[in-house]
């Protein structure tokens, strides 16, 4: 090696750590700025973290450590739109580590959306018990959201305690319920529908009817055609709403005709 090569190679190197540095210095700028940033503040101001999370893919300690930063940052205080901002980047770089922050976040109105939103997407199961433990405290403001949050998870786990919510006094939890069961779309989960179709009043007897519907088209579509069959059977009868006699009907065809 020439002493110009090495020259540059010293220089590249001395270049690099220059930009490492930089880098850090400005995610801790951004990262205290989280503490002060509110509503009108200049968003430029909190774009190295936004670089950082498109460097650190693929490097997994690389990005627990920035996701460590945006959990203290979420634990320190920060406005709601701070809040807002964090949540929606532990969307991306969110692990199990981020649970117990967001998770503290769900019974407050001004934050359960946002909290929820960041744990429906990581893929841990202690995400999803968050959810589902955090049902019992939270307002019937806030339950659709997160009952829907655990349909798109499609958990089973929470079969029971949505089950237990078709019956609840008001009607968009239990609506929020059957919509959910629905989504999670397995035997147990129609079976619970079905069950509760047949004492439904009157105002939950097409949305249950729906949700049992849709639970027999994600059966055909999986290949389980006995059991979409069984399901539209039961709905094909007179003392059913037209609209849903009709949609039980035509999935009745259908199988039939589908190899």
């Amino acid at each position: 090696m020439t002493k110009e090569t090495t020259k540059l190679t010293l220089a590249a190197v001395t270049a690099t750590v220059a930009v490492a540095q930089t880098d850090s210095t400005a995610i801790n700028k951004a990262v205290e700025t989280l503490k002060t940033y509110d509503w009108g503040d200049d968003p430029e101001t909190l774009k190295p973290i936004d670089r950082a999370i498109i460097a650190t893919h693929g490097d997994t300690a690389a990005r627990m450590a920035l996701e460590k930063r945006l959990v203290e940052a979420l634990n320190g205080g920060i406005s709601r739109s701070a809040l807002d901002y964090v949540c929606r980047r532990l969307r991306i770089v969110g692990t199990r580590q981020s649970i117990e922050a967001l998770a503290a976040l769900l019974p407050s109105e001004d934050t359960s959306h946002i909290a929820r939103y960041a744990l429906e997407r990581i893929p841990d199961e202690k995400a999803v018990e968050a959810m589902r433990n955090s049902l019992p405290k939270v307002s019937n403001k806030l339950k659709p959201g997160i009952i829907g949050s655990l349909g798109k998870r499609r958990d089973k786990k929470s079969i029971q305690a949505i089950s237990n919510l078709l019956s609840d006094p008001d009607i968009q939890v239990a609506k929020a319920a059957a919509e959910s069961l629905a989504m999670i779309g397995t035997p147990d989960a129609a079976n619970e529908l079905s069950k509760f179709a047949k004492k439904a009043s009157a105002d939950m007897k097409i949305p249950v009817a729906d949700a049992c519907l849709m639970c027999a088209e994600q059966f055909m579509a999986s290949g389980q055609k006995s059991e979409a069959v069984a399901l539209y059977n039961e709905f094909k009868s007179d003392d059913q709403p037209a609209q849903v006699k009709a949609a039980a009907m035509k999935g009745i065809i259908t199988a039939a005709t589908k190899k």
